[in-house]
């Protein structure tokens, strides 16, 4: 990945998108006494930095996300550098597996990737951060948090396969 201008503006726009949809628009749901699932929306512009960008575009934007967030609204917990890994891999891994195909997309493909990261970021490793974090036991956080993930995959599919389109179709300039 060469870092220009233009990829570092486009990265950067990604990350301060996640930053707010994550720390402003962001729901904390109590689990057993402790804040252990988050609502929102950031992770769509970081899986789709790694889509457009390469998973070394969608990495950074994750963990530039992840910290500069944390500095802005920790939620009130810990920081955790397991977070971080998973903002990183929420990046990464979609940019591995997309970001050569990011041209002629389907919905199918952008849904099973989307799935397959949140299952590996948000519903495994995430919970066993954060169970390490608030004592609390993996498996009494791991039922609500695949239940949320009813809500998150279906909306992170459509805004990162839209967007994806979208951005593609501004870089033709406007014009199919």
């Amino acid at each position: 990945m060469k870092l220009d201008a233009k990829l570092a503006a486009n990265v950067g726009v990604l990350t301060a998108v996640s930053i707010v949809l994550t720390r402003f628009f962001g729901v904390i749901v109590p689990i057993a006494g402790a804040n252990a699932l988050r609502l929102s929306f950031g992770e769509a512009p970081i899986m789709l930095a790694g889509v457009l960008f390469g998973p070394a575009g969608g990495a950074l934007a994750g963990v530039a996300a992840d910290l500069v967030g944390f500095l802005i609204n920790s939620f009130g917990g810990p920081y955790h550098p397991g977070l971080t890994l998973s903002m990183g891999l929420t990046g990464l891994i979609p940019g591995l597996l997309l970001h050569s195909k990011r041209n002629e997309l389907t919905v199918l493909q952008v849904g099973l990737i989307v799935l397959l990261t949140d299952l590996i970021t948000g519903v495994l490793l995430n919970t066993l951060w954060l169970s390490q974090m608030f004592g609390g036991g993996f498996f009494e956080l791991l039922g609500m948090r695949l239940v949320a993930r009813l809500l998150t995959v279906p909306l992170y599919t459509v805004t990162v396969y839209w967007a994806s389109r979208a951005y593609r179709f501004y870089l033709a300039g406007g014009s199919r």
